[in-house]
Protein backbone atom coordinates (compact mmCIF):
# COMPACT_ATOMS: atom_id res chain seq x y z
CA UNK A 1 0.00 0.00 0.00
CA UNK A 2 1.50 3.23 -0.79
CA UNK A 3 1.25 6.07 1.89
CA UNK A 4 2.23 10.23 1.91
CA UNK A 5 5.80 8.78 2.46
CA UNK A 6 6.02 6.22 -0.10
CA UNK A 7 7.91 8.06 -3.07
CA UNK A 8 6.68 7.82 -6.51
CA UNK A 9 7.52 5.13 -8.57
CA UNK A 10 10.20 6.56 -11.27
CA UNK A 11 9.25 6.85 -14.54
CA UNK A 12 12.22 5.15 -16.89
CA UNK A 13 12.54 4.42 -20.38
CA UNK A 14 12.29 0.91 -19.62
CA UNK A 15 8.39 1.65 -17.87
CA UNK A 16 7.74 3.15 -20.86
CA UNK A 17 8.54 0.17 -23.34
CA UNK A 18 6.44 -1.86 -20.62
CA UNK A 19 3.70 0.09 -20.96
CA UNK A 20 3.72 0.48 -24.94
CA UNK A 21 4.29 -2.70 -25.52
CA UNK A 22 8.04 -1.92 -27.59
CA UNK A 23 11.52 -2.30 -27.04
CA UNK A 24 13.49 0.23 -25.13
CA UNK A 25 15.81 0.49 -28.24
CA UNK A 26 12.51 2.07 -29.65
CA UNK A 27 11.38 4.38 -26.89
CA UNK A 28 15.05 5.57 -26.89
CA UNK A 29 14.60 6.19 -30.97
CA UNK A 30 11.75 8.10 -30.46
CA UNK A 31 13.04 10.29 -28.21
CA UNK A 32 15.77 11.50 -29.60
CA UNK A 33 13.92 12.13 -32.92
CA UNK A 34 15.30 9.18 -34.54
CA UNK A 35 11.98 7.29 -35.35
CA UNK A 36 11.44 8.37 -38.79
CA UNK A 37 11.96 6.33 -42.42
CA UNK A 38 15.64 5.51 -41.21
CA UNK A 39 14.79 3.97 -38.46
CA UNK A 40 11.84 1.86 -39.74
CA UNK A 41 9.46 2.47 -36.42
CA UNK A 42 6.32 2.25 -37.86
CA UNK A 43 4.53 5.64 -37.39
CA UNK A 44 1.41 3.75 -35.19
CA UNK A 45 4.11 2.41 -33.19
CA UNK A 46 5.54 6.00 -32.67
CA UNK A 47 2.21 7.38 -32.14
CA UNK A 48 1.72 4.64 -29.20
CA UNK A 49 4.90 5.58 -28.01
CA UNK A 50 4.58 9.09 -27.61
CA UNK A 51 1.05 8.74 -25.98
CA UNK A 52 2.16 6.52 -23.34
CA UNK A 53 5.21 9.14 -22.76
CA UNK A 54 2.29 12.03 -22.75
CA UNK A 55 0.21 10.33 -20.02
CA UNK A 56 3.05 9.05 -17.98
CA UNK A 57 4.41 13.09 -18.22
CA UNK A 58 8.00 11.31 -18.71
CA UNK A 59 10.71 13.89 -19.12
CA UNK A 60 13.81 13.11 -19.57
CA UNK A 61 16.64 15.51 -18.22
CA UNK A 62 19.37 16.77 -20.51
CA UNK A 63 21.30 17.88 -17.63
CA UNK A 64 21.77 14.44 -16.11
CA UNK A 65 22.63 12.57 -19.36
CA UNK A 66 25.12 15.36 -20.32
CA UNK A 67 26.56 14.24 -16.68
CA UNK A 68 26.32 10.72 -17.26
CA UNK A 69 28.55 11.09 -20.48
CA UNK A 70 25.82 9.62 -22.69
CA UNK A 71 25.20 12.86 -24.74
CA UNK A 72 27.68 12.41 -27.41
CA UNK A 73 26.08 8.86 -27.94
CA UNK A 74 29.65 7.41 -28.91
CA UNK A 75 30.19 3.45 -27.91
CA UNK A 76 33.92 2.52 -27.86
CA UNK A 77 35.04 -0.79 -29.61
CA UNK A 78 38.12 -2.50 -28.24
CA UNK A 79 39.89 -5.38 -29.21
CA UNK A 80 42.93 -6.82 -27.59
CA UNK A 81 44.12 -9.15 -30.69
CA UNK A 82 43.92 -6.68 -34.40
CA UNK A 83 40.30 -7.18 -35.80
CA UNK A 84 40.97 -7.13 -39.56
CA UNK A 85 43.84 -9.29 -40.59
CA UNK A 86 43.18 -11.91 -42.67
CA UNK A 87 43.14 -14.73 -39.91
CA UNK A 88 40.63 -12.60 -37.42
CA UNK A 89 38.18 -11.82 -39.86
CA UNK A 90 36.05 -15.27 -38.53
CA UNK A 91 36.37 -14.52 -35.28
CA UNK A 92 35.51 -10.67 -35.25
CA UNK A 93 33.29 -10.38 -38.27
CA UNK A 94 30.14 -11.57 -36.51
CA UNK A 95 31.24 -9.82 -33.38
CA UNK A 96 31.31 -6.61 -35.11
CA UNK A 97 28.06 -7.12 -37.06
CA UNK A 98 26.35 -7.99 -33.49
CA UNK A 99 27.78 -4.47 -32.40
CA UNK A 100 27.03 -2.47 -35.34
CA UNK A 101 23.03 -3.87 -35.93
CA UNK A 102 22.44 -2.96 -31.93
CA UNK A 103 24.44 0.63 -32.31
CA UNK A 104 22.20 1.24 -35.04
CA UNK A 105 19.27 0.26 -33.62
CA UNK A 106 20.56 2.38 -30.44
CA UNK A 107 20.99 5.88 -32.77
CA UNK A 108 24.92 5.09 -31.33
CA UNK A 109 27.71 6.20 -33.35
CA UNK A 110 30.90 3.55 -33.23
CA UNK A 111 34.35 4.43 -32.10
CA UNK A 112 37.28 1.79 -33.12
CA UNK A 113 40.27 2.19 -31.03
CA UNK A 114 43.30 1.45 -33.04
CA UNK A 115 46.29 3.81 -31.42
CA UNK A 116 46.65 1.10 -28.83
CA UNK A 117 50.36 0.01 -28.19
CA UNK A 118 51.23 -3.78 -28.76
CA UNK A 119 53.22 -5.18 -25.58
CA UNK A 120 54.86 -8.86 -25.34
CA UNK A 121 52.68 -9.51 -28.45
CA UNK A 122 48.90 -8.31 -26.98
CA UNK A 123 47.43 -4.76 -27.04
CA UNK A 124 47.20 -2.37 -24.45
CA UNK A 125 44.04 -0.69 -24.18
CA UNK A 126 45.25 2.05 -21.01
CA UNK A 127 48.02 3.49 -22.29
CA UNK A 128 49.59 7.06 -21.65
CA UNK A 129 47.99 8.40 -25.02
CA UNK A 130 44.43 6.89 -24.81
CA UNK A 131 41.62 8.47 -25.77
CA UNK A 132 39.56 6.23 -24.24
CA UNK A 133 37.42 9.51 -22.58
CA UNK A 134 36.18 10.12 -26.10
CA UNK A 135 33.50 7.37 -25.78
CA UNK A 136 30.47 7.12 -23.51
CA UNK A 137 31.70 3.87 -22.93
CA UNK A 138 33.33 0.60 -24.27
CA UNK A 139 33.07 -2.76 -25.81
CA UNK A 140 35.68 -5.08 -25.06
CA UNK A 141 36.59 -7.62 -27.17
CA UNK A 142 39.70 -10.60 -26.95
CA UNK A 143 40.12 -14.24 -26.50
CA UNK A 144 42.46 -13.46 -23.90
CA UNK A 145 42.10 -10.02 -21.87
CA UNK A 146 44.45 -8.15 -19.87
CA UNK A 147 43.04 -8.58 -16.34
CA UNK A 148 44.53 -6.08 -14.50
CA UNK A 149 43.47 -3.37 -17.20
CA UNK A 150 40.25 -4.79 -15.88
CA UNK A 151 40.07 -4.45 -12.89
CA UNK A 152 41.69 -0.71 -13.68
CA UNK A 153 38.69 0.21 -15.42
CA UNK A 154 36.05 -1.02 -12.97
CA UNK A 155 38.49 0.59 -9.90
CA UNK A 156 37.96 3.89 -12.01
CA UNK A 157 34.18 3.57 -12.30
CA UNK A 158 34.40 3.79 -16.49
CA UNK A 159 31.70 2.07 -18.16
CA UNK A 160 32.43 -0.74 -20.01
CA UNK A 161 31.29 -4.61 -21.21
CA UNK A 162 33.46 -7.59 -21.58
CA UNK A 163 31.84 -9.66 -24.50
CA UNK A 164 32.67 -13.19 -23.34
CA UNK A 165 33.11 -14.15 -19.62
CA UNK A 166 35.81 -12.85 -17.46
CA UNK A 167 37.21 -13.87 -14.48
CA UNK A 168 37.45 -10.06 -13.00
CA UNK A 169 35.28 -9.31 -9.95
CA UNK A 170 32.87 -6.37 -10.76
CA UNK A 171 33.67 -6.56 -14.69
CA UNK A 172 30.28 -6.49 -16.30
CA UNK A 173 29.83 -8.85 -19.66
CA UNK A 174 27.87 -10.67 -21.95
CA UNK A 175 29.08 -14.52 -22.60
CA UNK A 176 28.07 -17.74 -23.95
CA UNK A 177 27.43 -21.18 -22.16
CA UNK A 178 30.74 -23.09 -24.05
CA UNK A 179 30.75 -25.42 -20.53
CA UNK A 180 27.05 -26.79 -21.26
CA UNK A 181 27.11 -27.20 -25.29
CA UNK A 182 30.49 -28.94 -25.42
CA UNK A 183 29.41 -31.10 -22.44
CA UNK A 184 26.38 -31.98 -24.19
CA UNK A 185 27.77 -32.97 -27.50
CA UNK A 186 30.28 -34.86 -25.46
CA UNK A 187 27.77 -36.60 -23.27
CA UNK A 188 26.01 -37.34 -26.59
CA UNK A 189 29.26 -39.15 -28.38
CA UNK A 190 29.65 -41.26 -25.25
CA UNK A 191 26.18 -42.38 -25.50
CA UNK A 192 26.67 -43.22 -28.89
CA UNK A 193 29.12 -45.58 -27.22
CA UNK A 194 32.76 -43.40 -27.50
CA UNK A 195 35.34 -44.55 -24.77
CA UNK A 196 38.42 -42.63 -25.87
CA UNK A 197 38.31 -39.38 -26.84
CA UNK A 198 41.02 -36.79 -28.45
CA UNK A 199 40.77 -33.44 -27.64
CA UNK A 200 42.63 -30.92 -29.95
CA UNK A 201 42.82 -27.83 -27.87
CA UNK A 202 44.21 -24.12 -28.47
CA UNK A 203 46.88 -23.23 -26.12
CA UNK A 204 45.17 -20.27 -24.26
CA UNK A 205 44.40 -18.77 -21.06
CA UNK A 206 41.14 -16.80 -22.32
CA UNK A 207 37.88 -17.76 -20.59
CA UNK A 208 36.15 -19.04 -23.62
CA UNK A 209 39.03 -21.71 -23.92
CA UNK A 210 38.59 -23.12 -20.44
CA UNK A 211 34.73 -23.30 -20.45
CA UNK A 212 34.88 -25.43 -23.49
CA UNK A 213 37.97 -27.77 -21.91
CA UNK A 214 35.89 -27.52 -18.82
CA UNK A 215 33.14 -29.26 -20.32
CA UNK A 216 35.23 -32.32 -22.44
CA UNK A 217 36.39 -32.44 -18.67
CA UNK A 218 33.27 -32.63 -16.65
CA UNK A 219 31.23 -34.55 -18.57
CA UNK A 220 34.13 -37.09 -19.20
CA UNK A 221 33.91 -37.25 -15.29
CA UNK A 222 30.47 -37.31 -14.49
CA UNK A 223 29.96 -40.22 -17.11
CA UNK A 224 32.98 -42.27 -16.44
CA UNK A 225 34.78 -41.15 -13.86
CA UNK A 226 38.67 -41.25 -13.38
CA UNK A 227 38.84 -44.29 -15.82
CA UNK A 228 37.66 -41.78 -18.81
CA UNK A 229 39.47 -38.89 -17.82
CA UNK A 230 42.49 -41.80 -18.05
CA UNK A 231 41.70 -42.56 -21.75
CA UNK A 232 41.35 -39.05 -22.97
CA UNK A 233 44.14 -37.62 -25.00
CA UNK A 234 44.55 -34.04 -24.67
CA UNK A 235 46.97 -32.40 -27.14
CA UNK A 236 47.55 -28.48 -26.95
CA UNK A 237 48.09 -27.08 -29.89
CA UNK A 238 48.90 -23.45 -31.47
CA UNK A 239 47.67 -24.49 -34.44
CA UNK A 240 51.16 -24.09 -36.41
CA UNK A 241 52.18 -28.04 -37.06
CA UNK A 242 48.71 -29.80 -37.73
CA UNK A 243 50.46 -32.68 -39.75
CA UNK A 244 52.24 -33.43 -36.10
CA UNK A 245 48.55 -33.13 -34.14
CA UNK A 246 46.64 -35.48 -36.66
CA UNK A 247 49.65 -37.82 -36.14
CA UNK A 248 49.12 -37.76 -32.60
CA UNK A 249 45.32 -38.38 -33.11
CA UNK A 250 45.65 -41.39 -35.06
CA UNK A 251 48.61 -42.97 -32.88
CA UNK A 252 46.11 -42.30 -29.56
CA UNK A 253 43.43 -45.22 -30.66
CA UNK A 254 40.91 -42.40 -30.19
CA UNK A 255 37.24 -42.87 -31.54
CA UNK A 256 36.51 -39.86 -31.84
CA UNK A 257 38.17 -36.59 -31.63
CA UNK A 258 36.73 -32.71 -30.32
CA UNK A 259 38.75 -29.89 -32.15
CA UNK A 260 38.74 -26.43 -30.95
CA UNK A 261 38.19 -24.54 -33.95
CA UNK A 262 36.63 -25.00 -37.57
CA UNK A 263 39.62 -24.07 -39.17
CA UNK A 264 41.30 -27.08 -38.03
CA UNK A 265 38.90 -29.19 -38.00
CA UNK A 266 38.76 -28.55 -42.06
CA UNK A 267 42.26 -29.34 -42.32
CA UNK A 268 42.25 -32.82 -40.02
CA UNK A 269 39.48 -33.81 -42.47
CA UNK A 270 41.55 -33.31 -45.56
CA UNK A 271 44.31 -35.22 -43.52
CA UNK A 272 41.71 -37.85 -43.46
CA UNK A 273 40.41 -37.75 -46.79
CA UNK A 274 44.16 -38.31 -47.70
CA UNK A 275 45.33 -41.01 -45.16
CA UNK A 276 42.07 -43.30 -46.59
CA UNK A 277 40.64 -42.50 -43.10
CA UNK A 278 36.90 -42.76 -43.07
CA UNK A 279 35.38 -39.96 -41.28
CA UNK A 280 32.57 -40.58 -38.86
CA UNK A 281 32.38 -44.23 -39.75
CA UNK A 282 36.73 -44.78 -38.14
CA UNK A 283 37.28 -41.20 -36.64
CA UNK A 284 34.15 -39.17 -34.95
CA UNK A 285 34.61 -35.58 -34.93
CA UNK A 286 33.26 -32.61 -32.67
CA UNK A 287 33.96 -29.45 -33.47
CA UNK A 288 33.10 -26.42 -30.63
CA UNK A 289 33.02 -23.15 -33.33
CA UNK A 290 31.34 -22.25 -36.16
CA UNK A 291 32.56 -22.79 -39.82
CA UNK A 292 33.95 -18.94 -41.63
CA UNK A 293 32.02 -16.99 -43.36
CA UNK A 294 32.79 -19.25 -46.99
CA UNK A 295 30.79 -21.83 -44.97
CA UNK A 296 32.81 -25.67 -44.78
CA UNK A 297 32.15 -28.41 -47.43
CA UNK A 298 31.72 -30.90 -44.20
CA UNK A 299 28.91 -30.49 -42.29
CA UNK A 300 30.72 -31.12 -38.99
CA UNK A 301 28.66 -31.77 -35.68
CA UNK A 302 29.25 -29.13 -33.61
CA UNK A 303 28.38 -25.91 -30.97
CA UNK A 304 26.96 -23.36 -32.98
CA UNK A 305 27.46 -20.13 -30.55
CA UNK A 306 25.32 -16.80 -31.42
CA UNK A 307 28.01 -14.57 -31.76
CA UNK A 308 26.27 -11.62 -33.44
CA UNK A 309 23.39 -11.92 -30.62
CA UNK A 310 26.01 -11.80 -28.26
CA UNK A 311 27.72 -8.71 -29.37
CA UNK A 312 24.00 -7.79 -29.59
CA UNK A 313 23.56 -8.13 -26.28
CA UNK A 314 26.75 -6.33 -25.20
CA UNK A 315 26.06 -3.31 -26.75
CA UNK A 316 22.24 -2.79 -25.23
CA UNK A 317 23.74 -3.88 -22.03
CA UNK A 318 26.22 -1.12 -22.09
CA UNK A 319 23.71 1.13 -23.87
CA UNK A 320 21.16 0.80 -20.72
CA UNK A 321 24.34 1.22 -18.02
CA UNK A 322 24.64 4.75 -19.51
CA UNK A 323 20.94 5.67 -19.76
CA UNK A 324 20.70 7.58 -16.30
CA UNK A 325 16.59 7.02 -17.05
CA UNK A 326 17.13 3.29 -16.79
CA UNK A 327 18.63 1.29 -13.52
CA UNK A 328 20.15 -1.66 -14.11
CA UNK A 329 20.18 -4.40 -11.67
CA UNK A 330 23.17 -6.18 -10.34
CA UNK A 331 22.24 -9.61 -11.63
CA UNK A 332 21.75 -8.19 -15.29
CA UNK A 333 25.33 -7.10 -15.36
CA UNK A 334 26.27 -10.59 -16.18
CA UNK A 335 24.47 -12.35 -19.04
CA UNK A 336 24.92 -15.86 -20.37
CA UNK A 337 23.26 -17.01 -23.38
CA UNK A 338 22.79 -20.42 -24.22
CA UNK A 339 24.92 -22.41 -26.56
CA UNK A 340 23.17 -24.23 -29.38
CA UNK A 341 24.52 -27.64 -31.20
CA UNK A 342 24.23 -29.06 -34.55
CA UNK A 343 23.59 -32.74 -35.25
CA UNK A 344 25.99 -32.67 -38.24
CA UNK A 345 27.08 -35.52 -39.84
CA UNK A 346 30.59 -36.42 -38.22
CA UNK A 347 29.43 -38.62 -35.18
CA UNK A 348 28.03 -42.10 -35.55
CA UNK A 349 28.65 -45.30 -33.24
CA UNK A 350 32.23 -46.50 -33.11
CA UNK A 351 33.34 -49.36 -35.11
CA UNK A 352 33.11 -52.37 -33.04
CA UNK A 353 36.91 -53.16 -33.21
CA UNK A 354 37.47 -49.59 -31.82
CA UNK A 355 40.90 -49.35 -33.32
CA UNK A 356 42.29 -47.21 -35.99
CA UNK A 357 45.57 -47.62 -38.67
CA UNK A 358 48.47 -45.36 -37.99
CA UNK A 359 50.58 -43.77 -40.62
CA UNK A 360 54.05 -45.03 -41.29
CA UNK A 361 56.26 -43.97 -38.86
CA UNK A 362 53.85 -42.53 -36.39
CA UNK A 363 54.15 -43.82 -32.72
Amino acid sequence: MSTSQTPPRRITQRRIAALAGVSQATVSLVLNDKADGDARIPEETRERVLKVLRETGYVADPAARRLAGVGNKILGVFTYEPAFPTESRDFYAPLLSGIEQAAENLGCDLLLFTSAPVVNGTRRLLHEHNRLRLADGCLLLGVEMDHAELERLVADGFPFVAIGRRDVDGVPYVAIDYTSGTARLVGEAWELGHRRFAYLHVDSRGESVFDRRAGVLDELARRGGDAALAELVAIPSLGDDLERDWAAIRSSGATVVVVETAEWAERLHAFAVRDGVDVPAELGMIVLAEPGRGGSRVEFTRLSPPRTELAAAATSLLARMLDPDDRVEQGELRQTLPCPTLAGATLVAPAASGTRSTPEGSA
